[in-house]
């Protein structure tokens, strides 16, 4: 057996935290001594200490714990418990981190405010596309709920276009609207320049964008999740030079390596004279 200092030693936790399992009931000690109270544990506990600490550090509570040792959870639905629990821990990390880059483009959208040179905004205009494209809808024209919408949308896209023998023939175009039923939610349409005959036949829509007479453009570098610097920018620039938005702007993807962070896109937005 194992003085509680060697227990503690031997399963990497503080002496004062073996006596709250105690205490809770969750590890009782192998034996206490009547005389001195010292409580001395087996090396075959390490065992549930191993589960306790694994249980707890993935989140579940004190009680939580208890339940699930008490009811006897084999060794296979415990792991399949902790996979679960570490996803969605992985979730909630991810999450947060989407949150963090959005607040830090937050950041620098304020502090380039006044900052931005004029001539990095272009007016010009757009020529009618080709594209194919697949349609969803997101909740809101917030990064965060974009986001999860346009990436499936185009992987789904060119899985679909190399099923049906077509490459693409030139630049991603992401565009949107506003949902008909006026609740907030944004029509995503993920398209990719094609050339390929019309179609809409289920599978994908092959059709023609239509021309944009003038658009006010800016190039953005970087990933989409750092954009709102430059698309703020655009908007202050179209509403200090005179003009009015028609829609929401496009997304043209420049250039797209493996590395987001060297992402070159240009947004276009629509606009008239105010």
């Amino acid at each position: 057996m194992f003085t509680i200092g060697d227990f503690a030693r031997h399963g990497r936790v503080s002496v004062r935290m073996l006596r709250h399992y105690d205490a809770t009931g969750l590890l009782r000690p192998a034996h206490v001594d009547p005389a001195t109270g010292y409580r001395h544990y087996t090396a075959h506990q390490l065992a549930r200490l191993n589960r306790v600490i694994a249980l707890k550090e993935l989140g579940f509570t004190l009680q939580q714990v208890q339940k699930i040792l008490d009811e006897l959870v084999s060794t296979e639905e415990l792991r399949g418990m902790l996979r679960l629990r570490r996803a969605e821990l992985e979730a909630t990390v991810a999450a947060a981190a989407g949150r963090l880059v959005q607040v830090e483009a937050r950041l620098r959208s304020i502090e380039s405010e006044g900052h931005m040179p004029t001539n990095d905004v272009v007016i010009k205009s757009i020529p009618a596309m080709r594209v194919a494209e697949l349609t969803a809808t997101a909740a809101s024209f917030e990064p965060e709920a974009v986001g999860p919408v346009i990436g499936p949308l185009y992987d789904e896209l060119f899985r679909r276009l190399d099923a049906a023998g077509i490459a693409a023939a030139g630049p991603g175009v992401a565009h949107y609207e506003d949902a008909p039923e006026g609740d907030g939610r944004v029509i995503v349409h993920a398209a990719v320049q094609v050339a390929a005959p019309l179609r809409e036949d289920g599978a994908f829509r092959v059709f023609d964008l239509p021309p944009v007479d003038r658009a006010a453009t800016i190039v953005h570098r970087g990933s989409m999740d750092t954009v709102l610097p430059a698309a703020q920018a655009l908007a202050r620039w179209i509403d200090g030079n005179g003009y009015r938005a028609t829609g929401l702007p496009r997304e043209v993807n420049l250039e797209c390596p493996d590395d987001r962070d060297d992402w070159v896109t240009e947004l276009q937005a629509p606009v008239t004279a105010a």
